[in-house]
């Protein structure tokens, strides 16, 4: 085999496994094992200090079969649209749902005010929005202000803070929107604060969490009232590629309670809670593509599946990567089989970025077998071009 590329690591949950369970399944597939899921939230909660909250992300993975299993084993959602929010409320109460994202429109914070839905104001604009929404309807709304913190989560796949932003509001600008928010009779829900997402390194995070903390405390100063909940964000990552290394999330924990510990009086009220989507439930999930054609091109083989990046951006290198890098991937049959030649897996259209594996070794496959890409439970399906030349979207599946 000549010069075969490397892949990301398989999870630990499919990584002794012979073959998948799911060979038969009808593909182009997605399949979602939960018990992964619970056993994330599990070792989440034992991992964090009682008083923080976990809440998921729902724009990681909105299946609506996942939010209803994943919504008891948490104590929040957080939203990035209405459509979202609808999804929401179909499974959890108003008062645990947050709507984050610049850009709502009047509708979208009408139908939050409406259902009771915390809206994360991302600037003094939409501040001034919500509040006239909630003087009409004669509602009042509550809204938290999400602020574009001074510093940035080092490491991260994307940075969120520490930069010119449409997300948030500049520290300066947090008390008079604050002001504003409690002298008009709406409820203030606290402060939301994210400075970034995919951080594989555990010192960073712990140091990013110390500083949104200090960061809630002079903003609860300067505003003169304390926030009700700090909510500090995630950017919990997870390996992905060649080299990547889980973060060390009782390491996390451990000092997180150091922080609330010690936390300054002003904030001694406020409730915590920590926003992730992707560490929950990225690993859990694995996308499935069978082998359509085999062809050999000028000494290199492609296998030719019946699915690419209409159904999975993220793993041909498109979803935010410089470098394109390889995403775990097996032969679903024969995981634990030594591998007999390089290939190339691409997809069936008709453009030279349809690539999910490049040059990587694995047993040799033939038209029928099952291609396996792992780490697809996270910003899979809804955030690829599903209508991209008009194939039909993947299938998606909840095994619990």
């Amino acid at each position: 085999m000549s010069n075969p590329k490397p892949f990301g690591p398989i999870p630990p949950e499919f990584a002794g496994l012979d073959a998948l369970p799911w060979l038969d399944v009808a593909t182009p597939a997605y399949v979602y094992d939960f018990a992964v899921t619970r056993a994330r939230v599990a070792r989440l909660r034992a991992a964090l200090p009682e008083r923080v909250a976990v809440h998921y992300a729902i724009k990681a993975n909105p299946f609506p079969p996942l939010l209803a299993a994943i919504a008891p084993l948490v104590d929040g959602l957080d939203v990035a649209s209405a459509g979202e929010m609808a999804r929401a409320l179909d499974v959890m109460t108003a008062d645990a749902i947050s709507f984050a994202g610049p850009g709502k429109r009047d509708e979208e914070l009408d139908a939050a005010v409406r259902a009771g839905v915390t809206i994360n104001l991302e600037s003094i604009a939409e501040g001034q929005r919500a509040l006239a929404i909630g003087k009409a309807l004669g509602v009042r709304p509550r809204l938290a202000v999400r602020v574009n913190p001074d510093f940035e989560l080092r490491g991260s796949g994307m940075k969120m803070g520490g930069r010119a932003s449409p997300f948030g509001i500049e520290s300066a600008h947090v008390p008079v929107l604050v002001e504003r928010i409690l002298g008009e009779g709406a409820e203030w829900r606290g402060l939301h604060i994210f400075a970034g997402s995919q951080s594989l390194d555990t010192d960073a995070i712990i140091a990013t969490q110390a500083a949104t903390i200090d960061l809630a405390a002079r903003l609860a100063e300067a505003c003169g009232a304390p926030p009700p909940l700090v909510n500090l964000g995630g950017g919990f990552g997870i390996p992905y590629f060649p080299g990547d290394a889980p973060v060390d999330v009782e390491a996390i924990g451990a000092a997180l309670g150091e922080a609330l510990a010690a936390l300054p009086g002003v904030l001694s009220g406020s409730a915590f809670a920590i926003e992730l989507g992707r560490w929950l439930v990225g690993e859990a999930g694995v996308y499935l593509a069978r082998v359509v054609d085999r062809k050999v091109s000028q000494s290199e083989t492609f296998l030719v599946v019946d699915g690419g990046l209409n159904h999975h951006l993220a793993a041909t290198g498109n979803f935010g990567t410089v470098v394109r890098r390889n995403y775990p991937v097996a032969l679903a049959h024969r995981m634990q089989d030594a591998a007999e030649e390089v290939v190339s897996v691409v997809g069936p259209l008709c453009t030279p970025l349809d690539r999910l594996a490049d040059r990587v070794a694995l047993p040799q496959a033939q038209v029928g077998d099952l291609i396996a890409i792992f780490a697809s439970g996270a910003y899979g399906a809804t955030a690829s071009p599903s209508a991209f030349l008009g194939h039909p979207p993947a299938e998606e599946f909840l095994i619990e």
